[in-house]
């Protein structure tokens, strides 16, 4: 399409006649090729005419503001201005600016919202009958579609799909959900985009030359990102300014009509959250406020900023930024690298949040203080989410690229550290090299020493504390199954970690009698996967079946019923859970509690 607009006509009546007409209906849009920032949709139009495939109903959604009613008469235009049928006319011709005035009788602009009853469409449909008095189409422009009523659809369905020749449609609205499938199904739909933001700053300098203003570029971005896609809001802010501001727009002047704040004070306050500077951002707020900034205005602009920290944080280029400038790109970027997305993730909804609240109170300024202190006290989330993947992975934290660490005392095993070395090798899957000769599953020996090495404990049911070791993670792995492997977690009394992967399992001498059903492939199997579960490897099982007596148990030449296992109690539970070092830390930072304790 072509780049540079051309001035409406409108302009010189309004001055001979002395009214005034807006900026937005002065300088709207006459031709395709002044359309601006919807070239895919003029195109499609256009090939439309030209190849003679115009369909009898068209739909034209998208946003407030950005083409859809100029289209449609640029559309009417097209179709009955056209001589050689190309789509192609004279902007100048009578039947144009018949369209254009709101004159030409047949093309018809019908407004949804106040004519959206069965009596309405009703006269439609009987007018729709009488030929067109000197153009080609009788054409009907709907706006706002969705408004009309069930019945109203109802009743336009059949001259929708079966209309007469002569007859054409152009349905306009911002909500198509609200309109009948069946309605839906019977238009070609054209969706139209947001416009661009440097497209609408380009349309406003070229609006500020025709009347003869200067503005600042930067007061202009300011009003086109204020936009928000809208080619008509921006050209009401802009009649606003011109008004405001006379000949000459500045950025203090803008930012002082809207209420908002300047980047310079957005940047300060990201400081204040990425300090923790509860004090200098409420400080920051009284000032903003003192100066004329709307707190509502200045929380979106805010929750804006926060969105291109976002975004510039996870990669993405400069041209995505929609509140901050583009020059700000290093700036916001360290930014986001000292707060850490997880922090910076929180802090918007937190925001976003707020500003629903606000919309609906009195007290908006309050709420925003508050929202502000709460992100300055949130926790670095960002650390923590780093230790807690890096424990998932090797149970070592691993601490993101120029972040500092959490400081989390590294006791997940309760190890006392006064121990000596060879007794602290309790680090699962660490290979035991006291034992080399081959084991199966089934496979009996009787060992007349105990290995210095082995991870022993007399207890036989593992606490939440001690899941860190072979033992542990044995048992624990039988305990979630049923019967006869419950049975080997009561009569376990080690485990023997060889080469390889390998696992020995020491039994009391009661598992003697049991033996062949502990060690069947199906128990194997079953505990194998539960230990994979738990350590992420692949392991080989096998059992040996000692002299040792279970601790507290008699002793007896045959073997016993298991007795039940005893579930320790929530309360229990929870104290334990209190006394590991890594959930206090927790606990400490995002102050929260423990309130349910669930098995492994």
């Amino acid at each position: 399409m072509a780049e540079e607009p051309i001035q409406s006509t409108d302009a010189n009546a309004d001055t001979t006649t002395g009214r005034y007409t807006v900026v937005a209906r002065r300088y709207r849009p006459k031709t395709f090729e002044e359309l601006v920032g919807q070239d895919t949709v003029a195109q499609g139009l256009l090939r439309a005419i030209e190849t003679n495939r115009v369909g009898h109903a068209y739909l034209f959604t998208g946003a407030r503001g950005v083409g859809k009613t100029s289209t449609a008469r640029i559309f009417a235009k097209a179709l009955n201005a056209s001589n050689d049928g190309t789509g192609r006319f004279d902007p100048n011709s009578e039947i144009a600016l018949a369209i254009d005035s709101g004159d030409d009788m047949d093309v018809i602009e019908i407004d949804g919202a106040s004519n959206r009853g069965i009596d309405e469409i009703r006269q439609l449909r009987s007018n729709a009958s009488i030929r067109p008095t000197q153009a080609k189409y009788k054409i009907y422009i709907i706006d706002e579609v969705h408004m009309l009523t069930t019945q109203a659809f109802n009743a336009l369905l059949k001259t929708l799909e079966e209309p007469p020749a002569h007859v054409k449609f152009i349905f306009c609205t911002t909500d198509p959900e609200k309109i009948p499938i069946t309605v839906l199904s019977r238009c070609q739909r054209y969706d139209f985009p947001p416009v661009s933001t440097h497209q609408i700053l380009d349309r406003l300098k070229f609006i500020c030359e025709s009347e003869g203003t200067q503005a600042d570029e930067e007061a202009l971005k300011v009003i086109a990102r204020r936009a928000a896609g809208s080619m008509r809001d921006s050209q009401s802010l802009l009649e606003q300014m011109l008004s405001f501001g006379g000949k000459h727009i500045s950025v203090a002047e803008v930012h002082a009509m809207l209420g908002t704040a300047d980047e310079t004070r957005l940047a300060t306050f990201a400081q204040c959250m990425v300090a923790r500077d509860a004090a200098k951002a409420i400080t920051e707020l009284n000032d903003a406020i003192g100066d004329g900034v709307d707190p509502g205005q200045l929380a979106e602009q805010f929750l804006g900023y926060l969105r291109d920290v976002m975004t510039v944080s996870i990669g993405a280029p400069a041209e995505l930024m929609r509140t901050a400038d583009t020059n700000r790109f290093a700036e916001l970027k360290g930014i986001g690298q000292t707060w850490g997305l997880t922090t910076l993730l929180s802090a918007i909804q937190l925001l976003d949040e707020t500003i629903v609240k606000m919309k609906h109170s009195v007290q908006s300024r309050i709420l925003l203080e508050v929202a502000l202190v709460q992100i300055c006290t949130l926790a670095d989330l960002q650390a923590i989410a780093d230790v807690v993947q890096g424990i998932s992975q090797n149970l070592s934290p691993a601490v993101a690229p120029n972040r500092p660490a959490l400081s989390i005392p590294n006791k997940l095993t309760h190890e006392d550290e006064s121990k000596p070395e060879d007794l602290k090798k309790k680090v699962p899957l660490t290979p035991n090299p006291v034992s080399q000769e081959p084991n199966h599953p089934g496979h009996i020996t009787q060992p007349d020493t105990p290995d210095p090495q082995v991870v022993a404990d007399s207890n036989p049911i593992p606490t939440q504390s001690e899941n860190s070791d072979p033992r542990s993670l044995f048992a624990t792995a039988a305990l979630g199954l049923e019967g006869l492997s419950r049975q080997l977690a009561s009569l376990l009394l080690d485990v023997i970690v060889h080469p390889e992967n390998h696992w020995e399992a020491r039994l009391a001498k009661e598992a003697q009698m049991t033996l062949s059903k502990f060690s069947s492939p199906e128990n194997v199997r079953r505990l194998t996967e539960g230990l994979k579960n738990l350590t992420g490897h692949d392991l080989k099982l096998s059992f040996v079946v000692t002299e040792k007596p279970m601790p507290n148990i008699p002793r007896a030449d045959t073997a016993i019923e298991p007795k039940p296992l005893q579930q320790a109690s929530q309360p229990q539970r929870i104290r334990e859970a209190m006394a590991n070092p890594l959930i206090k830390q927790f606990i400490e930072v995002l102050g929260g509690e423990v309130t349910k304790v669930d098995d492994p």
